[in-house]
């Protein structure tokens, strides 16, 4: 080839480059969450293109914007289920006034209504939960909805994939959904193959789908959510998978999922069925059966939070619960990644006399992680909070107890990822009995961990500091 050729192509790729550095910038400027990322993102794209551009392809941009571009078939298809079922609840829904600023406040965020009357079943670890799910998959009826972030083909996903075919076979409507990061390899496997030919629904949650995401890996569908014939759903911690049930290197695994039965089960079927028109663009078109009764004493909002959203729905769920909390506000966490809002509040509640508890893994999952948990958790001790480190084994629940009368369990993370980049979704409970039963599981979490002191930290070796520091610049992405 002409060296003069090469010499001017190498040139136009250098300006391209640098061209696509500076637009990147510009758009990290306009729609970075925090003036601290759009100051790192800047800098690091301006000075250093050729490594950063790739990256902020990949990890930098904070807007869903193929999300964006369906939003309004997503909202259709959610306002007509409402529409088709919300009669049969309309005796559940709690109103929205001064007396319940808490549900007023979600709603407005989630657009989803609390209910009443419902039964929440609390289900600690991976026995538990998928004895539950395998025996509410047994007497499904008319329909199933299967969504986890991680599916694997393993023992575990053998058996509850096998419920899901034979039910498939009997004539049911079957919807498998699974996050295509999480679960990149279960569409290649024979498990897969084996759901489509049975007439098992299956699709991945593509969120490299839309015209400026083709690179996009940093969005992630993180709910794990099954609903049966409406009458039931399961939401909770847990994945699909052997590790779940502590049969993996790692030992046991500790995490906590919820049955629900009840009229809250509607928000559970909505958070699919919206879920699903993305991934597939297509409705599911079920005759839809719905138990709207009566099933038990507990209020609850489902709630479901984006990152397509306006606002970080998942911070702010956080982040109202703590500000509303009265006596104490305890919360269990896999990844303790927090912004400095939800730093704050912590910090404030436990000034004002709040009872607050945060109980993390004592080995967490990745040494960058890990250093994070170590700074921010430098930054609540001077103000009375206390912080644990579960010993039990790996800890992968998220959960938060509110008072004497809030509880909740789900999918999101107390870390930036799910307060901004996840799709997440919580189960919030309002029943003094349930919270109960959430405070002797937690209490018997904390016989399990240790609680950190300052002086601990302050006898760390002398690059420990550092090693923090470094670690809180990769807290947007962790």
């Amino acid at each position: 080839m002409d060296p003069q050729l090469i010499t001017t192509l190498v040139a136009v790729a250098l300006v391209l480059v640098y061209v696509m550095a500076i637009v990147s910038a510009l758009e990290a400027i306009l729609n970075a969450r925090t003036s601290q990322g759009a100051v790192a993102w800047t800098i690091s794209l301006l000075t250093l293109p050729y490594i950063t551009v790739p990256l902020y392809l990949v990890f930098g941009r904070t807007r869903f914007d193929g999300y964006l571009e369906q939003r309004d078939e997503i909202e259709r298809e959610s306002q007509r289920l409402n529409r088709e079922t919300s009669g049969l609840i309309e005796q559940h829904i709690v109103p929205l006034s001064s007396d319940t600023p808490l549900y007023t406040s979600l709603y407005n965020l989630a657009r989803m209504r609390a209910t009443s009357g419902n039964r929440v079943e609390l289900l600690i670890d991976g026995r538990q939960t998928f004895d539950s799910i395998l025996a509410g998959l047994a007497g499904a009826e008319h329909y199933i909805l299967f969504q986890f972030y991680i599916i694997r083909d393993d023992d575990l996903g053998r058996r509850l994939c096998r419920v899901l075919a034979d039910k498939a076979r009997a004539g049911l409507k079957v919807f498998l959904l699974y996050d295509e990061i999480g679960s990149h390899k279960f569409r290649k496997t024979r498990l897969c193959r084996q759901l489509q030919m049975t007439g098992v629904n299956v699709a991945p949650f593509g969120t490299t789908q839309g015209r400026r995401n083709r690179f996009q890996l940093n969005f992630r569908n993180h709910r794990k959510n099954v609903v049966v014939d409406g009458k039931a759903a399961w939401i909770g911690g847990h994945n699909v998978g052997d590790e779940y049930l502590g049969l993996k290197e790692r030992g046991h695994w500790r995490d906590t999922h919820t049955r629900v039965e009840g009229p809250a089960v509607l928000g559970a079927v909505l958070a699919f069925a919206t879920d699903w028109r993305w991934a597939t663009r297509s409705a599911m078109n079920i005759d839809w059966q719905f138990a709207g009764g009566k099933k038990g004493d507990s209020t609850v909002l489902v709630f479901p939070s984006n990152p397509a959203s306006e606002y970080e729905e998942a911070g702010l769920m956080y982040h109202q619960a703590i500000v509303a909390a009265r006596r104490r506000i305890w919360i269990a966490s896999p990844y303790f990644v927090p912004d400095h809002g939800i730093i704050s509040a912590l910090q404030l509640a436990a000034l004002r006399g709040v009872d607050v508890r945060v109980l993390i893994p004592d080995e967490p999952d990745g040494p960058v992680v890990a250093m994070a948990n170590w700074s921010y958790t430098r930054d609540l001790l001077p103000t009375g909070v206390k912080v644990y480190r579960y010993q039990g084994g790996f800890m992968h629940q998220k959960v938060l107890l509110m008072d004497d009368h809030i509880a909740g369990v789900g999918t999101a993370n107390f870390d930036n990822r799910s307060f901004r980049l996840s799709f997440e979704i919580t189960l919030l409970v309002h029943d003094p009995a349930f919270a109960a039963q959430v405070d002797a599981m937690l209490q018997a979490d904390l016989r399990r961990s240790r609680q950190v002191s300052t002086e601990e930290i302050e006898g760390k070796p002398v690059w420990f500091p550092l090693a923090m520091g470094v670690a809180r610049l990769f807290a947007p992405v962790l």
